[in-house]
């Protein structure tokens, strides 16, 4: 375990901090508004039930980390991922599809008409980067559109991903409130003040909740533990990472080795080809020279031996 430092602020990637700072109304909503760009503005919120409990016996349980209603009825999944999960885009599908199905009435489809509300789903990646991604984006804003037009079919379920992984800015290339957002998520734990471009309301709010010295003792050691937590879940992380690399280093050795294995016998197989073409050519050159040989002391004319076998007449002159 790493040496543990009391920080100046909390670390916003792990269950507690998270939970701290977006379990608070305010922050949440600010939050959401930075996210949402303009699209839509929330006044109010209202948590949910954190459990949704799956349709049958094999689904079993379905957990969010937190999920909200806005005023307007829109419901929010937001979860903190801290490691890879498998089929993570395939899992956000299940998750989102789950809450409306959820809203649907058990009879009278007729008469609801498939009022289903919007819903969309904020997952916050620290750690590991996005399945098929680019390395390089580090926001990603999705919905239902026309695949060859880019015009947006459904508005109402749509999915945006934080890779915090991917930013790499500092302070002074921070551009807009998003910027803010993930500057603040990524670095906040290793911060000792209030950085200069995080002097508005909104952000000092997340900051005065991240302090660690303002934490309760009880409150302390529930951090320390979900601390711990992401550090052991980093190691196993960066432990089969080293392992993979590795792994693609052998791999990359034998392809290496293959490649030259597979010159070599291209070689030997040219060197072959050739030595068979000299053993044929040679064969072939003895048996004219011992035709020739035999027309000779039969008495044929040199000329005629030579035409016959394709010999020069220097060559038979000199046969004996």
């Amino acid at each position: 375990m790493k040496n543990h430092v009391q920080p100046v602020f909390i670390d916003p990637t792990t269950d507690e901090g998270f939970k701290r700072l977006f379990g608070d109304k305010i922050n949440l909503i600010n939050f959401l508004n930075i996210i949402f760009r303009g699209r839509k503005t929330i006044v109010d919120l209202t948590y949910r039930d954190t459990e949704r409990i799956g349709a049958t016996e094999e689904i079993g349980k379905v957990i969010f980390d937190l999920v909200v209603q806005i005023s307007t009825g829109e419901e929010i999944i937001i979860e903190m991922q801290t490691s890879r999960q498998t089929n993570l885009k395939q899992r956000m599908l299940y998750y989102a599809s789950k809450v409306i199905s959820d809203t649907a009435p058990k009879g009278n489809r007729k008469a609801w008409g498939y009022a289903i509300p919007e819903v969309y789903t904020i997952v916050l990646m620290d750690g590991f980067h996005m399945p098929g991604g680019d390395y390089k984006t580090y926001f990603h804003d999705t919905c239902l559109c026309n695949r060859d037009s880019g015009q947006i079919f459904y508005e109402g379920l749509g999915f945006i991903y934080l890779e915090i992984i991917n930013f790499v800015k500092s302070e002074a290339e921070v551009e807009d409130e998003l910027d803010k957002v993930f500057y603040m998520l990524k670095n906040m734990s290793t911060l000792k003040t209030l950085p200069r471009i995080m002097k508005s309301a909104v952000f000092q709010r997340f900051f005065q909740l991240a302090s660690y010295a303002k934490l309760t003792k009880e409150e302390r050691t529930m951090y320390d533990i979900s601390l711990k937590r992401k550090w052991d879940a980093e190691a196993v992380r960066m432990y089969q990472q080293e392992q993979q690399e590795q792994l693609e280093g052998k791999l990359q050795g034998l392809e290496k080795q293959l490649g030259g294995l597979e010159k070599q016998l291209k070689e030997a197989k040219q060197a072959s080809k050739k030595a068979v073409v000299i053993a044929k050519a040679q064969g072939e050159h003895k048996k004219a020279i011992e035709t020739a040989l035999k027309f000779k002391k039969m008495g044929l004319p040199i000329a005629d031996i030579a035409k016959g076998t394709g010999l020069t007449i220097d060559e038979i002159e000199k046969l004996k």
